[in-house]
């Protein structure tokens, strides 16, 4: 495995010490692959366009999540001076190569979940009556 950057670099996600490891737990966030399906889908949007279109985040987590997407690269920030200041998010070209996969992941946990749903009932129900918690 090598940290290089270029076509040469090898990464190996099963190496406990590999780089990508991290990337896969920021893609893998819920927060984090909701911003991405979001802004994919809509494009740019506002903090507070986010903010009303993924429900449940709170503040704190919708910053951390958008601070750590720009940090990998993944959206850019724009500040407008205006008042009050603009603020826009949007996918570079390395967050849009993120979306057909995010997208489909999306659609398949909301296409199976009520399979999920049954699956979690049976296997607490045969393990509730075994006698295990």
């Amino acid at each position: 495995m090598s940290t290089a950057d270029g076509p040469t670099a090898r990464f190996d996600a099963f190496v406990a010490s590999c780089p990508s490891r991290r990337l896969l737990e920021t893609i893998g966030d819920k927060w984090a692959s909701l911003v991405i399906v979001a802004l994919g889908l809509e494009g740019r949007m506002r903090y507070s366009e986010l903010s009303a279109r993924i429900a449940g985040v709170s503040q704190k987590m919708l910053t951390q999540t958008l601070r750590g997407l720009e940090r990998d690269g993944l959206l850019t920030r724009t500040v407008t001076p205006s008042v009050p200041v603009r603020v826009d998010y949007e996918l570079t070209p390395l967050g849009l190569s993120l979306i057909e996969t995010l997208r489909h992941l999306k659609e398949w946990a909301e296409a199976h979940m009520a399979e999920v749903d049954r699956a979690r009932e049976e296997y607490d129900r045969k393990n509730d009556s075994a006698g295990r918690s």
